[in-house]
């Protein structure tokens, strides 16, 4: 497996596994909102009621960004080498590696951090477009595009 693939699919595991979490999390809500239906009537009640559904529309906004992180990858071809940064490149630079992809922080690939970054990110918009040979400056630190696979 590639480099590449191997990123790409720790991103699908680490996205996976958040909607895994969240979809527990929207069941747990509903399982406590058919029980408060149950409890006695009156404010406390009503209240406990009313937080439940903000944190069912919390789990529920979480679950739409899953699922838009989950299509932003499908669109990544990991087989593809363009002669520029674009989404699905992984940057080789003297400072770090990059995976421009979603964003989700450093993963690890043969013992070193790489990190996945979304291409609408500082770093990731600066990134963008550019080639091997490019020297590039960021938050006052300089670095140089190494290689773009």
């Amino acid at each position: 497996m590639t480099l590449k693939a191997n990123l790409y699919n720790q991103c699908l595991e680490l996205v996976e596994k958040r909607r895994h979490s969240i979809l527990n999390q929207i069941a747990d809500i509903q399982n406590s909102l058919l029980s408060e239906t149950k409890s006695s009537a009156g404010d406390k009640h009503e209240t406990g009621r009313a937080m439940l559904q903000l944190e069912r529309e919390k789990a529920g906004h979480q679950l739409a960004e899953i699922e838009k992180l989950s299509g932003a990858l499908s669109k990544i071809n990991t087989e593809e080498r363009p002669g520029k940064v674009a989404v699905g490149s992984l940057v080789f630079t003297s400072k770090a590696l990059y995976f421009i992809s979603i964003s989700l922080g450093a993963l690890q690939a043969d013992g070193k951090p790489v990190y996945a970054i979304s291409p609408g990110t500082p770093v990731g918009q600066l990134l963008m477009g550019r080639q091997v040979g490019d020297e590039l400056r960021f938050n006052g630190n300089s670095f140089v595009i190494e290689q773009v696979v």
